[in-house]
């Protein structure tokens, strides 16, 4: 068998025009990538969506639309799986109340699972801050729309 591993995530724009993104570290490795994640058997996009905004960020969302899913072959960077990554773009429906960094990897812990939120411009917004191939194209496809 095959295995593919579906994730999704969300690009939420607040009104001065920036967008949330997470650095994280994980299995001994630092990323910068936007909120969400891998979806749980038997789950819908949306609602694994939804999870995600609420297990990371503490935070209820609305899925406004589809904005992009992977196009081309993406070999995932912890296992020998398939990536497959759809992208929606969301809006907030309580107050956000992160503790917002500005620096990157400015993690308040120790430990092996760490994460942060930054808030960026989306005209200061380069390929380069990101790891991962599909979150480049969606940084690209967003730094397009500007």
């Amino acid at each position: 068998m095959y295995p593919f591993n579906v994730r999704v995530y969300g690009i939420l724009i607040n009104d001065a025009g920036q967008v949330l993104i997470s650095d994280e570290q994980e299995y001994g490795m630092r990323f910068t990538k936007f909120p969400g994640g891998g979806l749980e058997p038997g789950e819908g996009l949306i609602d694994g969506l939804k999870r995600e905004f609420v297990e990371e960020c503490n935070l209820n969302v609305e899925v406004l639309s589809h904005f992009y899913t992977t196009d081309f072959y993406v070999k995932s960077a912890f296992n020998n799986s398939q990536v497959i990554s759809i992208y929606y773009l969301v809006k907030n429906i309580d107050p956000i109340n992160l503790n917002i960094k500005t620096v990157v990897f400015d993690f308040d812990s120790e430990g092996d699972t760490l994460q942060a939120f930054r808030w960026v411009n989306l005209s200061d917004m380069h390929l380069e801050d990101f790891i991962f191939p599909t979150d480049k194209r969606v940084a690209e496809l967003l730094i397009e729309t500007i």
